[in-house]
């Protein structure tokens, strides 16, 4: 018999390995997120708890939870061996003699790096790089998709501990070592050392950082690791630690319902007057927050206001499985993120498409909005203004995209990378590339780019009524400096702002980046919003 007749893997779908055989699973989705919470947190959960977590009226909460609980039995439990306890107020899984990949990982970031081997590292690596409990986004209410989401940026802290300790083991290979310092980078900008930083010899290890939070059916009540069990950080192996700056910490996420039913992801962090960001293409409240491209920009306006981002539908962690990709679609949600909030009245900031979406909004909603920025947008979509043969080729990168997106193979995402970020450096396109790739699934990447084409808010641009500013990059190689200019040129007394780049994303270390920020930062305090 192995040492483990059970084994079961929280990252990727979720698994189970009875006596190395895989076990199926019960198809309802509801049934497969209570076992993995179960699992991942580790203690008794109330009965009570757990069918506010995943049922409610009309259906029958104790009815559906204890048919589910039966069907895991079935999956879990050996003949001689209950491993689903339950009595008439609490369930808990007793993983005594389970192995949990989430439980191995914790216990190995409790160990000296040095205690810990390369090959294990990257095993670690390799676990960590897959999505926490992919699939199961939607099978409980908004306290458990709050609870998925920060497992999952828990399990983005813990890849980037690997990452560093990968860059920085005693045994790397020096050809290896250049990999893993770019991937420590792209994880944790604000802990790696910076691409000019002296890097002859390593970086001195870091402890794993305190996580203080609190989960469904979990009290918050100090540092917790992955899955909400208490554990020690790892001891430094050098004398002078890197200061790791965490700003998705302070960030609180929650969930708000559109009228169609579908479920929108927002954040907000920072403190001060509201400003709240439109989605664009593409976002991930977890992933753009640290990212090389998003952060430095998201942290600057956090440090001024209050700062309130979503994922738009169909991407992020925002509902996937969605029917209506359009125009009016994504109004809505904006609408309703505002209203969940209780936003009065705000700036708004809309970036590539979400222009549009902004100026829809400011024109329905004029008592809201304080003012509008817009950032390398467009009044009118590629189906609209695009010549035939333009038209034939976004086309034809459509069928691409469908095709390929999901690929290992970052050629087809690379299409966009390189079009968005033309001056951008490798690093930064390579994690454009995987980032597009974790953000949405092939079928709605090309569904996004299909219903962008359709956008028109043409006949809306002399009904805007708010101070509007629109920054444009000169040579923007997706969305030409004109479409800028006629939106500018629209929207009455306009302030219309070139900038000196060929991106259409701004990277932070570009000067067009600068004085983007210092553009925006005088409009908003010449206008007092």
């Amino acid at each position: 018999m192995a040492s483990h007749e059970l084994e079961i893997s929280l990252f990727g779908e979720l698994r189970v390995v009875s006596q190395g055989v895989e076990v199926v699973l019960p198809a309802s989705r509801k049934a497969r997120a209570l076992l993995a919470f179960l699992v991942a947190t580790g203690r008794p959960q109330r009965r009570e708890r757990l069918c506010e977590l995943f049922w409610g009226l009309p259906d029958d909460p104790k009815a559906a939870l204890r048919w589910s609980l039966s069907k895991l039995r079935k999956v879990v439990d050996a003949p001689d061996r209950a491993r689903i306890i339950a009595d008439r107020e609490r369930v808990t899984f007793d993983a005594a003699d389970v192995r949990v990949d989430l439980s191995d990982i914790e216990a190995r970031l409790r160990r000296r790096t040095g205690d810990l081997t390369v090959a294990e590292l990257e095993e670690m690596a390799g676990q960590l790089n897959l999505v926490f409990l992919d699939g199961l986004d939607g099978a409980g209410d908004t306290a458990f998709e709050s609870w998925l989401a920060v497992e999952r940026h828990d399990a983005a802290e813990a890849r980037a501990e690997v990452l560093r300790r990968l860059a920085t083991h005693p045994d790397i290979s020096p050809l290896a070592a250049p990999k893993w310092l770019l991937l420590w980078r792209e994880a944790d900008p604000a802990g790696a050392p910076a691409p000019d930083a002296e890097e002859t010899d390593p970086p001195a290890a870091a402890p794993v950082p305190p996580q203080v939070r609190a989960s469904p059916g979990r009290k918050a009540a100090g540092p917790a690791p992955l899955g909400g069990r208490r554990a020690k950080p790892a001891p430094a192996t050098g004398s002078t630690p890197i200061t790791r700056r965490r700003p998705l910490r302070a960030q609180r996420i929650g969930f708000c319902d559109v009228p169609d039913g579908t479920k929108i992801a927002y954040a907000t962090v920072g403190a001060g007057p509201p400003l709240l960001k439109a989605a664009n293409w593409l976002n991930h409240l977890e992933f753009d927050w640290s990212s090389p491209i998003w952060g430095r920009s998201f942290a600057a306006i956090a440090r001024q206001r209050t700062f309130v981002r979503y994922d738009e539908r169909g991407c992020g962690l925002s509902d996937w499985d969605v029917d209506d990709l359009s125009f009016e679609a994504f109004v809505e949600d904006l609408e309703a993120v505002a209203d969940r909030l209780g936003l009065e009245r705000f700036p708004l900031l809309g970036v590539s498409q979400g222009c549009a979406v902004s100026i829809e909004y400011a024109v329905r909603h004029p008592e809201r909005v304080s003012g509008l920025i817009l950032v390398g947008g467009y009044a009118a979509g590629w189906r609209h203004l695009a010549s035939a043969e333009e038209q034939a080729r976004r086309e034809a990168v459509l069928t691409l995209t469908e095709l390929g997106w999901g690929t290992d193979n970052p050629a087809y995402r690379h299409i966009f990378s390189q079009t968005f970020m033309p001056d951008a450096g490798p690093g930064e396109l390579a994690w454009f590339d995987e980032f597009q790739r974790q953000t949405t699934s092939p079928r709605n990447a090309a569904r996004f780019q299909d219903a962008f084409g359709y956008i028109d808010v043409r006949d809306r641009l002399g009904e805007v009524r708010t101070p509007t500013i629109v920054l444009h990059s000169k040579y923007d190689q997706r969305i030409p400096l004109e479409h800028g200019r006629a939106v500018a040129a629209g929207i009455p007394d306009a302030h219309f702002v070139p900038l000196e780049s060929r991106n259409h994303v701004l990277v932070d270390h570009e000067p067009a980046w600068r004085v983007c920020l210092d553009a925006v930062g005088q409009f908003l305090g010449d206008y007092r919003i």
